[in-house]
């Protein structure tokens, strides 16, 4: 059974975005399996997502079980900020969610088109030779993404597809987050209390 787990540093500032990436480094010494599907990176801070996307193959007992381990909110306790290091601050949190493979009914097929080339560096001869690489795009709102994990143009096409929807989900969900934040001010859809899980550490 598939799944995908998404770390996000919600609307938080560097310190979260580097609590992002600590705390995917924790998931994946745990579950070595994990396969890296999308990150964001900080808009300035090198080492910093505000979101991390991982994609898991697991029998329903055992994404049950990281569920239970990892779903919700986690706290990284700051030992030293090298960011700020003045900063009286040394909790950060980071939102863990499951999301299972996505169909989105509102998206059109004929709306995604797919652009192919040749694989950049080294790969063998057939990774140079032939254009497995494939883009897929969303046209209506001109979200893509780019896969080249493996040497079928056709497994890269299905890969990209999944990837764009996944992505698409994420905005969509991102934009119902928002507009819930503006619309209760106090809230954030990123819980800050009762942490699941706890690491502590430098920044």
């Amino acid at each position: 059974m598939r799944q995908y787990i998404q770390l996000t540093a919600g609307r938080g500032p560097a310190e979260c975005a580097r609590a992002v990436a600590l705390i995917a480094r924790e998931l994946q010494r745990q579950f070595p399996s994990l396969e890296l599907i999308d990150s964001e990176a900080h808009k300035s801070e090198p080492g910093c997502f505000m979101s991390v996307t991982f994609a898991v193959e697991a029998r329903p007992d055992e994404l049950a079980k990281m569920k239970e381990e990892w779903c919700g909110t986690v706290l990284y306790k700051a030992t030293s900020n090298s960011f700020r290091p003045t900063h009286k601050r040394r909790n950060w949190f980071v939102g863990v969610n499951f999301i299972s493979p996505v169909e989105l009914t509102h998206i059109n097929e004929t709306d995604i088109r797919y652009e192919t080339c040749r694989s950049g560096g080294k790969g063998g001869q057939n990774v140079n030779k032939v254009e497995t690489t494939v883009r897929a795009i969303h046209v209506p709102s001109g979200i893509s993404v780019r896969c080249s994990d493996e040497r079928s143009q056709a497994q890269n096409k299905s890969l990209a597809r999944e990837r764009l929807l996944l992505k698409i989900h994420a905005m969509d969900e991102e934009r119902s987050n928002a507009a819930a934040r503006d619309k209760w001010e106090n809230h954030d859809s990123l819980e800050r209390g009762n942490p699941i899980k706890t690491f502590s550490g430098k920044l």
